[in-house]
């Protein structure tokens, strides 16, 4: 029988030489977030004077345009990749009117944020109906109550074009309708707005995790959106609709939620010759939040876990709540 190592003598491999402290961590870290690679999702309500908190989503606001015209600036001196502006309109009806209003909320938000940091930040508003709809779903109606998936394409058409005129950078095309992407994509480009890009939403699933979310646009909605969003149980189909719409003409192709589903967000990098994103969600959010305040969690320690665990699995992106707080951490 073979003599066992003395124990000075084994164990020669130690991996743990390199994690003795936190500068030798650094040095060999695998995966790092920088904040120009967070996008900041931001709500801006119409009507109102004063930013309001959302309940669901503490240190979230409805912004004013003014207010979001100053946060622009506070994320641009933070160094972030970019805002995600969604609106709140006042009114709604069946079709979503108010989203391809060029005086609509969405469309002056956007631009008042061009206008205060110019090409300083990326601007990427939400291309979808759901927060203009009076029924709250992300497009047109049949009588039957169903989603009309072609006559939905038009409306996104007509709202691209008003939002490309307002000067977004990317359009966030949410909807989760087939054929959105090259329908939205020939409209851009027949209009000559050529340099207009879209991120896609190409694996949106029908999450639990939205509902903070639905608070902070005030959602009409009644039911819920699983015959157009991803079904949770399914990779194998989102990866089909990421080859979609990169095939369609998605110069950024996004998975939602972010950490429930970090195994798609793995296997679309691995695929795709497009940039990845991944949107780290207000459900995601709040449960870190609510933690935190509990004290059963450590809140920054969580936060930047969270956004490394999003970048190693692929995402070159991150959409979330937590950017400004995250770029402050991470400098």
């Amino acid at each position: 029988m073979a003599a066992v190592p003395h124990s000075s003598e084994y164990p020669v491999i130690r991996p743990r030489r390199l994690r003795r402290t936190a500068a030798l961590r650094r040095l060999v870290a695998e995966t790092r977030v920088h904040p120009n690679e967070l996008v900041l999702p931001v709500f801006v309500k119409e009507g109102l004077h004063e930013p309001v908190e959302i309940a669901t989503m503490p240190g979230v606001y409805q912004h004013t345009v003014d207010s979001v015209r100053k946060l622009a600036v506070e994320a641009a001196r933070a160094g972030l990749g970019g805002l995600m502006p969604f609106g709140v309109p006042a009114v709604r009806d069946a079709v979503g009117s108010a989203a391809t209003d060029p005086d609509g909320i969405l469309n002056r938000t956007t631009r008042a944020i061009r206008e205060e940091i110019g090409d300083d930040l990326v601007v990427i508003p939400d291309l979808c109906l759901d927060e203009f709809t009076d029924h709250g779903h992300c497009g047109v109606l049949r009588e039957d109550g169903s989603v009309d998936n072609d006559a939905t394409l038009d409306r996104y058409a007509e709202m691209g074009l008003a939002l490309a005129e307002s000067g977004a950078d990317l359009l966030g095309a949410s909807g989760m309708m087939d054929g959105q992407i090259g329908f939205v994509r020939t409209a851009l480009d027949a209009a000559g707005h050529t340099d207009t890009g879209l991120l896609a939403y190409a694996a949106k699933y029908a999450s639990a995790f939205y509902g903070p979310f639905r608070e902070a646009v005030e959602s009409q909605l009644q039911g819920d959106r699983r015959t157009y969003q991803q079904d949770t149980a399914n990779a194998t189909e989102a990866l089909l609709e990421i080859d979609l719409d990169i095939e369609q003409g998605a110069d950024i192709v996004m998975v939602k939620p972010a950490l429930p589903y970090l195994d798609v967000v793995r296997a679309a990098a691995e695929r795709s010759p497009v940039p990845v994103a991944a949107y780290h969600i207000s459900g995601e959010y709040a449960q870190l939040v609510a933690a935190a305040e509990r004290g059963w969690i450590d809140r920054d320690a969580a936060i930047l876990e969270s956004l490394t665990s999003i970048k190693r699995a692929g995402a070159r992106i991150i959409a979330t709540y937590t950017a400004l707080e995250a770029a402050a951490l991470l400098r």
